[in-house]
């Protein structure tokens, strides 16, 4: 199919998707993943074909962008829990990223950029609701507060944002709160009601296991 006739219907087609504008127009959509097979959608307006009134077609090329999302409900998911190490212990802990997936549950790899230590790339691996759920994202960290917060915000592929605060509940304890909210991905849209409490639950498991994690290394510190 030519692109002069796949404009004249709406619908999809190896090229792209179709559809009419209210002045017998018809955009050009092409939608790409991003983020591996189960990634996120974008959809670029990349040409736009209008009818004139003597039923010629005249083509004009349009460079604009825009993200385009499937599904716009976001959920957010709190959890916290004290652990017995000092504030200074848990925050210098959690600023390691490439250590968590030793202790959060559906993390499978973290790698900070060699060129942009801010920047680092996360894939997420877990069997869940009868599926194999794979994402993976490219997140910027924001400018902490030492020893009390850890933020970040995702720049392309799976949509999150979150932050983790430290507060001190003696010397040698403290309560984290951990925040994370996202984009409820297309393919969990069906469980979206049951995705936010089983992703609460592990996201308990992993404080469980950071507490861990926290002591172990604070231990070996001790001992150093």
């Amino acid at each position: 199919m030519s692109v002069a006739t796949a404009a004249l219907v709406s619908g999809s087609s190896s090229l792209g998707h179709f559809k009419r504008s209210p002045k017998n127009g018809v955009f050009l959509y092409r939608t790409l993943f991003t983020g591996g097979e189960r990634g996120t959608f974008k959809t670029f307006q990349s040409d736009l074909f209008l009818r004139s009134s003597s039923g010629s077609m005249r083509n004009r090329v349009s460079t604009k962008s825009r993200p385009f999302s499937p599904v716009m409900e976001w959920q957010d998911c709190t959890t916290e829990m004290e652990i017995d190490v000092p504030c200074s212990v848990a925050y210098a802990c959690y600023s390691d990223r490439e250590s968590i997936p030793k202790w959060m549950p559906f993390i499978s790899s973290v790698k900070i950029l060699k060129d942009k230590p801010d920047l680092s790339r996360w894939a997420l691996k877990y069997e869940a609701f009868g599926q194999d759920i794979e994402f993976s994202w490219l997140a910027r960290n924001m400018q902490p507060t030492p020893n009390q917060k850890i933020h970040w915000r995702s720049l392309e592929g799976l949509p999150n944002r979150g932050a983790v605060r430290f507060f001190p509940k003696g010397p040698s304890s403290c309560k984290i709160q951990l925040t994370v909210s996202y984009e409820v991905p297309q393919i969990l849209t069906p469980v979206a009601s049951a995705l936010k409490p089983f992703l609460s639950g592990l996201l308990l498991r992993g404080l469980e296991r950071f507490s861990v994690y926290a002591k172990e290394s604070q231990s070996k510190v001790s001992k150093s």
